[in-house]
């Protein structure tokens, strides 16, 4: 009897002694938020180029290149003769309208006049023709329809005056908005005239940097955690040791179908003009899973030539759970495979620990 107890004792011993200890750590289950350095390029927030509305010369340009200028601010002058003698035609033809109308409305009241005359001395029996009466109504009535067509011809003229001053408001060409000039290409003497295809010429190009775009391709398979309203940081290269910031503003929610990229748009303030569109930044944009990601620290991860994966460690028993490494977050690695929050898992992996051998985790 007791060989053997020290036989059973020896041999539990022996078993203790081979079962191994294994530094373990827990696998974490957590959104998980990273940044991607993504290129980006600032445009305007608006620009537009600024043309004549009306043919015309060029009589004075009243800004250059960086001019700042304000909305409604004058910034080309032109003339235009023929514009003017059409303006003269038309106030002509306004107040011979306006002559033709009073002539008309003196008419209706002397028809009026004769037909209250004649109708007063009709009631006396025999004095006045039944037949003048009537002829006196439907004089009155003419004249009556007489006035209402002058006037109407009257209206017309004045209308074709206004529009006609109208044109003439366009000879000072005006900013639509406050911003800075960036291009100019007419000088005075030079003939310009309304937009039309190809071959027209603007006189100025006109640009709002003081608020910019900074567009930045999101990358398809991060475009659906797009966080819209977040800040996100960026640099250029005009000012290297300087870091600016955007709020992602507006999300197309469409690819472009070549490089399979969401071009987002975020508003970035510029005050100082520091900033120029054209410039190309340097973007650390941040991409939120919008599910719960299991993340494990680097050193867990076991690769090799056939397989990638972590060792699990569960009732003693030494477990190799093949993985697949995501994308970094923080001082931990996302990986995807048959694991659950709070496994342990050995926190220095290594393929000495053979898979079904016998371990004791250790915290």
């Amino acid at each position: 009897m007791n060989i053997n107890r020290v036989i059973v004792a020896a041999l539990f011993v022996t078993a203790a002694s081979a079962q191994q200890s294994v530094d373990v750590v827990h696998v974490v289950s957590r959104t998980a938020e990273r940044k991607l350095a993504l290129p980006g390029e600032l445009v305007p927030y608006l620009a537009v180029d600024l043309y004549a509305r009306v043919n015309g010369f060029v009589e004075q340009v009243n800004v250059d290149r960086g001019s700042m200028v304000k909305k409604g601010q004058s910034l080309v002058t032109l003339v235009a003769p023929e514009l003017a003698a059409q303006v003269a035609e038309a106030e002509s033809k306004a107040q011979a309208a306006e002559s033709q109308r009073a002539e008309a409305e003196a008419k209706l009241v002397a028809s009026q006049s004769t037909y209250e005359r004649m109708k007063t001395a009709a009631a006396t029996p025999g004095a006045v023709a039944e037949n003048e009466v009537v002829v006196a109504q439907k004089s009155m009535e003419a004249a009556r329809a007489l006035v209402a067509a002058m006037e109407s011809a009257s209206r017309a003229a004045h209308s074709s005056v206004a529009v006609l001053k109208d044109l003439e408001g366009y000879l000072n060409v005006t900013a639509p908005f406050d911003g800075v000039i960036t291009t100019r290409f007419v000088h005075p003497g030079a003939l310009a005239g309304p937009a039309a295809g190809s071959a027209a010429t603007p006189l100025l190009r006109i640009e709002d940097n003081a608020r910019l775009r900074l567009v930045v391709a999101v990358p398809e398979a991060d475009a659906g955690g797009i966080p819209k309203g977040a800040r996100v940081t960026f640099t250029v290269p005009a000012y290297p040791a300087e870091t600016f910031e955007g709020v992602v503003a507006r999300v197309p929610h469409s690819l472009d179908l070549k490089t399979r990229t969401m071009p987002v748009e975020l508003d970035v303030s510029n005050p100082g003009l520091r900033l120029a569109p054209g410039m190309y930044a340097q973007v650390q944009w941040p991409v939120r899973t919008a599910r719960a990601a299991l993340l494990v620290p680097p050193a867990s991860i076991v690769t090799t030539n056939e397989r990638q994966f972590v060792v699990r460690i569960g009732n003693g028993v030494v477990e190799w759970v093949t993985v697949k490494c995501g994308a970094p977050a923080g001082d931990l690695v996302e990986v995807f495979g048959p694991l659950r929050s709070g496994d342990a898992i050995a926190r220095r992996g290594t393929d000495e620990l053979r898979e079904g051998a016998r371990a004791q985790a250790r915290q």
